[in-house]
């Protein structure tokens, strides 16, 4: 059975840092691409950041300089390093696995076969 289970949220003010970390069980996590996701209320799931098996890596452009995607094959964990953090960055964080293209970083939620049940980010102004 495959878990992937996220921590790290919680309540920052504008300028600050959080660290994402997802824990994957129950699949080979060296041969998998993993990203990193969220969603604000009212708004649909978004791309924020993925890394792929060598550890290529893509972000949104709304994200770029301020967040870093890492792995660690040896401890099956993806972590988010968020700083400079913005009100707009308020949203619950989804982690995800694409098992079928372990060599890319691809975008749409679509492609992405396993999830997290997510964890709050909430920044304040």
């Amino acid at each position: 059975q495959v878990q992937l289970v996220e921590s790290g949220g919680g309540s920052v003010q504008a300028g600050g840092s959080l660290r994402l970390s997802c824990t994957a069980s129950g699949l080979t996590f060296s041969s998998i691409a993993m990203g990193w996701f969220r969603q604000a209320p009212g708004n649909e799931r978004e791309f924020v950041a993925g890394i792929a098996w060598g550890g290529n890596s893509a972000y949104a452009d709304s994200v770029k300089g301020r967040f870093t995607i890492s792995r660690d094959n040896a401890k099956n964990t993806v972590g988010l390093e968020m700083h400079s953090l913005k009100p707009e960055d308020t949203a619950v964080y989804y982690c995800a696995a694409d098992r079928r293209r372990p060599y890319s970083v691809v975008v749409p939620t679509t492609a992405y076969d396993y999830w997290g049940q997510g964890t709050q980010v909430t920044v304040s102004a």
